[in-house]
């Protein structure tokens, strides 16, 4: 609707559906199976530590083999405090909760290599509009998901109740659609990193937003998660030139030190 009201339409040339469908692949299908699969078996909060490390591969993946953009030691470093963080806030028996099942860890481990990939695979299609990109890779995962879902779950056998469909459609706009739309946007203006930095915010606005909403107790360890999440992702989205201006800073007050023997 959003396409039909700006006037745009989905592309349908063959090498743009190629490209729509590797990327909802790697970046949506196949690691949000992994994870569904993975949550049978260990709780909610290690797979949201597990899934945190996303901004740590995609800084690797960009330092060690693409290097499509810089990948710089206070980026990591923003990645490492960041998924501190969140484990603090979700608390701390989710690191100590590790290594009960190896193998479903593994896959939500594989599911955040796969986010990383399409985050940068994400960028050969900024030469098209985030919507177009949003709702090509969407229509892809839904023709994809929907045989299998039939054959696999009998949805006809369900009976939702009224307020899990509204819970399903308001997901499937907010959450899905303009959340990926939103994603690609981002994704063609601040690249790889910075995009990903954003991931550490979920946890800190999910816990508030569960406090004010529904009541919930607040974590002791919100406060200092939250800090050290806000500075992870601070030292992450501080652009290049700010390194530049920091260091001519730094060069116009520096003193000249005593030659040596003096």
């Amino acid at each position: 609707m959003i396409l039909y009201l700006r006037g745009m339409r989905i592309p349908t040339d063959l090498r743009a559906w190629k490209q729509f469908a590797f990327q909802q692949t790697i970046n949506s299908t196949i690691p949000f199976l992994m994870i569904t699969w993975a949550q049978q078996f260990i709780p909610a909060s290690s797979t949201v530590v597990l899934a945190s490390t996303t901004p740590i591969f995609a800084f690797l993946i960009t330092w060690g083999i693409t290097r499509h953009e810089p990948a710089t030691l206070l980026k990591f470093a923003g990645a490492l405090l960041g998924l501190v963080g969140t484990a603090l806030i979700i608390g701390l028996d989710a690191v100590s909760g590790l290594g009960h099942d190896i193998f479903a860890e593994c896959l939500v481990l594989l599911a955040t290599i796969s986010f990383a990939c399409g985050t940068i695979f994400g960028l050969r299609l900024s030469d098209y509009d985030p919507t177009v990109v949003a709702a090509g890779s969407l229509w892809f995962g839904g023709m994809l998901l929907l045989p299998a879902s039939l054959i696999i779950e009998h949805p006809w056998t369900l009976h939702p109740t009224a307020q899990s469909l509204t819970a399903t459609v308001t997901m499937g706009i907010f959450s899905s659609g303009l959340g990926l739309m939103l994603f690609y946007m981002c994704l063609s203006r601040l690249g790889t990193l910075i995009t990903n930095a954003q991931g550490y915010l979920r946890i800190p606005i999910g816990v508030v937003l569960s406090v004010v909403l529904l009541g919930e107790t607040v974590p002791t360890n919100l406060v200092f998660g939250l800090v050290l999440v806000m500075a992870g992702v601070a030292a992450m989205t501080i652009p290049g030139s700010a390194y530049k201006r920091i260091g001519r800073f730094r060069a116009r007050f520096r003193k000249p030190g005593p030659a040596i023997g003096e």
